[in-house]
């Protein structure tokens, strides 16, 4: 079809140029082409509805308001000072604390010489001490932190105890092995 129409356009050409436009038609279409040129120089104010000018404000209330609450319960879980409880407690608090702190020191020590002893023995010293880690994480919540803090001193207190407990064992169990020892020497 489109060859058919170039044929015809070719054949009737003299009759299609005889035809020219007027020429205001020109001046026109050079005025539109004027109007329709984007200007570089202005520029339009952007203005925003209040309708997102309050979304955006409650948005950032909104973030501002999660962030606020999340600083708060930060401070307050590591925020518990012990003295503001009960500056006894504390004390008591603080003493146990080195005192099973130093115990377990020695029992690794002695330890060394049956490694097995010390695994029975630090599986029970692990179970106390997770209560005590909950006891901890407990008291910034608790509404009686008094108590939870009188609960901590005592699980010290038998942590404090099993240890002694522990560290005759091996003594024994050493004391034990070198007399056995001393027996086969006299054999």
């Amino acid at each position: 079809m489109s060859k058919r129409l170039e044929d015809f356009i070719r054949a009737n050409k003299d009759e299609f140029n005889d035809i020219e436009p007027r020429a205001e038609l020109w001046g026109k279409i050079e005025q539109n082409l004027q109007l329709n040129k984007p200007r570089l120089t202005t520029r339009e104010a952007k203005t925003f509805s209040l309708a997102f000018v309050v979304k955006v404000a409650a948005s950032v209330i909104i973030v501002m308001g999660v962030c606020f609450a999340l600083y708060l319960r930060n401070q307050n879980t590591a925020g518990v000072s012990l003295a503001d409880i009960n500056p006894a407690y504390a004390k008591q608090q603080m003493h146990y604390a080195s005192v099973v702190q130093n115990k377990r020191s020695e029992l690794k020590e002695l330890a060394k010489s049956d490694p097995q002893l010390y695994k029975e023995f630090s599986k029970e010293l692990h179970k106390m001490d997770s209560v005590y880690k909950k006891l901890n994480s407990d008291l910034a919540t608790s509404p009686n932190q008094e108590r939870v803090l009188r609960a901590m001193i005592r699980n010290l207190q038998v942590q404090t105890e099993v240890l002694n407990q522990q560290l005759s064992v091996i003594e024994q169990f050493n004391q034990m092995k070198k007399e056995q020892s001393n027996e086969i020497k006299d054999i």
